[in-house]
């Protein structure tokens, strides 16, 4: 019989009926005592009253002359007073006030004269001083119970007499990581090692929801090794985090090792990612089984731990903005799920546009680009292109409008020119996706990006990327940029041991290739090539193998997963791969009207043009430049 989750619950429904049986079985915010000064960020327990006066003692506020005020009466500009050494005190700010003095004069108002002062100007009793409990009265309340204690806060406790404070206690969370293939962190990981980070992000939100993150060494995958795990962490923290092994695998225990030591309350929640999160618990402790890819990890701990985490910290959900924005492309969505979606986001022509970005469980690079979450409900088949849209913010507002969104073809050069603009101008940011040439093409027909690299060949007149441009926007209102020459080749293994020559060897029996997307501008080179030597692709093994960036396609040959493909020099240098040149083509930067006058735009126009640019062209190896920035076509 196939594996079946035991459930597949809605989110919502899940969460609640987790909350509330947790809360029901006594789970409750515990508190702590911890001294004032190491109590920042925390929230009190309780209400914090003073133990003394601030000040606890009448105190001097100026520096000056402390006297008895009824001294100075009648004192005027035409009839000063004068007095002796005897009859005032000199004080300097926070004195204690000498005996008998009920007023403390300015120093700037008090005139030097032999054997004493003399005063142009009345006292006024109690003038300048700073009496008992003028800010804080002992017994007096400083502050209320669940409150954030701030840095004044605990200036105020200490003034107070109050050197130790009850706090609510930081929820401490045990992450037990499992799998026989996890291998802590490391430069030189092994085939089917599977680098262990997991733990490293959980604890990261974790503290940034006020809890406490433990880490367990890693769990190989046997049942009672598992237990042991669980029943250690279980005695010592308040939530545990069984990581992997929640899925179908014929390794997969830890819903049977939960169940040994506690209750399983759901496995399956009806999400994507995380669909295999298990909902455990152990008396009042919450036990949460996370899937193992990371992608997944992250919004069952945002949308399942971090209500719990509140819980126990007893601080009020905290919901992220959501805003509207336009989908560049036609999302599907199986009706199973709810379903979480990445996206890019940029500011284009006015518009908020969210560009789906890879939606694979597993990877995590994806979430550190994304811009917003998209949710789509349980109910719906997707969006189209075009649809408006809520997103869930993930970065601030005002710094995704100062994002200049790239897409097209793919090249290292934008993730240079992405730190350069980073360098120069700490706010802004650039965000590309690698659509391929023809992706980039219509994303600015549609307006939804600020520039695009091409670099499409003109099969009949060998010219790059101009022919198009009159094709696909007729009316005009773009401009083409200039930017580089680049060496483009065929990308085989390092000392080229299978022996590849040129694009005919590619038939040859045991020569696995690896191509690019169809629409890029590396698969219309590698067409035409194909079509001139008369090679039909079917003859190709892997052929219709698709890979979105010349740095994948690098390391998967790299990595012996294919033998040859065809890009750009760049990547074979970075990855030490032979190189075999077969053309130079132009790399262009397609720029729409609606764009040009833009600060982003205007900025990577000065960053091409910069020395620093040709600088690290040049270390990135085989680049040509002539004028880069400079307009080559305006339609």
């Amino acid at each position: 019989m196939a594996f079946q989750y035991l459930t597949n619950t809605p989110l919502t429904e899940a969460v609640e009926n987790y909350l509330a049986t947790l809360v029901k079985n006594g789970m409750t915010p515990l508190s702590e005592t911890v001294a004032v000064r190491e109590a920042f960020g925390r929230q009190s327990a309780k209400a914090v009253y003073a133990n003394i006066c601030a000040p606890h003692y009448h105190a001097c506020a100026m520096d000056g002359i402390a006297l008895d005020a009824s001294l100075t009466f009648g004192a005027s500009e035409t009839t000063p007073i004068f007095l002796n050494s005897g009859q005032f005190f000199r004080v300097d700010t926070g004195d204690p006030l000498p005996k008998g003095c009920d007023a403390v004069i300015m120093i700037e108002n008090v005139f030097e004269v032999k054997d004493g002062v003399k005063l142009y100007e009345a006292a006024v009793p109690w003038q300048h001083i700073r009496q008992i409990g003028e800010d804080i009265c002992a017994g007096e309340m400083i502050l209320p119970s669940f409150t954030d204690i701030t840095p004044s806060a605990m200036g105020a406790m200490l003034a107070g007499g109050v050197l130790n404070v009850d706090v609510i206690k930081r929820p401490v969370v045990g992450i037990i990581p499992t799998g026989d293939e996890i291998v802590p962190p490391r430069e030189d990981p092994g085939e089917g090692d599977i680098i262990e980070f997991n733990s490293t992000i959980f604890s990261a939100m974790l503290k940034q929801w006020g809890a406490d993150p433990v880490t367990y060494p890693i769990v190989k995958d046997e049942l009672p090794l598992i237990r042991a795990a669980l029943e250690e962490a279980i005695n010592a923290c308040d939530v545990v985090l069984l990581c992997a092994g929640s899925s179908a695998g014929r390794e997969d225990f830890s819903t049977q090792a939960i169940n040994e030591v506690g209750t399983v309350l759901y496995h399956g929640i009806a999400i994507k990612p995380g669909k295999p999160a298990i909902l455990g618990y152990c008396g009042t402790k919450a036990v949460l089984g996370v899937p193992g890819y990371p992608i997944s990890g992250i919004i069952v701990l945002e949308y399942i731990l971090r209500p719990i985490i509140e819980q126990l910290c007893d601080r009020v959900a905290t919901d992220r903005p959501v805003c509207e924005a336009v989908l560049s492309r036609t999302l599907v969505s199986p009706l199973k799920y709810k379903e979480f979606v990445r996206v890019r986001l940029g500011m284009v022509n006015g518009n908020l546009v969210a560009t789906p970005l890879n939606r694979g469980g597993g990877v995590v690079s994806s979430f550190m680009k994304a811009d917003g979450l998209l949710m789509v409900p349980q109910s719906a088949e997707g969006y189209e292109a075009g649809t408006s849209v809520p997103v869930t913010l993930l970065r601030p507002e005002s710094e995704i409008k100062e994002t200049l969104v790239v897409t097209g073809s793919h090249d290292p050069l934008i993730d240079e020119l992405a730190d350069m603009l980073r360098c120069r101008w700490h706010t802004a940011s650039l965000g590309s996706s690698h659509v391929g040439s023809m992706g980039g093409i219509m994303a600015i027909k549609r307006k939804e990006a600020h520039v695009a690299g091409i670099h499409l060949l003109d099969e009949t007149t060998g010219d790059y990327n101009t022919s198009y441009l009159k094709k696909f926007f007729p009316d005009g209102g773009v401009r083409l940029v200039e930017c580089v020459l680049r060496s483009q080749g065929l990308m085989v293994q390092k000392g080229n041991p299978k022996k590849i020559s040129g694009m005919r060897d590619l038939t040859s029996a045991g020569i696995r290739y690896i191509n690019r997307q169809k629409g890029s501008g590396t698969r219309i080179l590698c067409d035409y090539l194909l079509k001139n030597e008369g090679i039909d692709p079917k003859d190709i093994y892997g052929y219709d193998r698709e890979e979105y960036t010349h740095t994948s396609v690098g390391a998967l040959i790299a990595s012996d997963s294919a033998d040859a493909g065809l890009g750009i020099y760049s990547a074979a240098q970075l990855y030490d791969l032979d190189f075999l040149p077969i053309c130079e083509e132009q790399y262009d930067l397609l720029v729409p009207d609606y764009a040009w006058d833009s600060p982003g735009v205007s900025r990577l126009l000065q960053l091409m043009e910069s020395q620093e640019f040709r600088i690290r062209l040049e270390a990135l190896g085989g680049y040509r430049v002539n004028t880069p920035g400079k307009i080559r076509l305006k339609l």
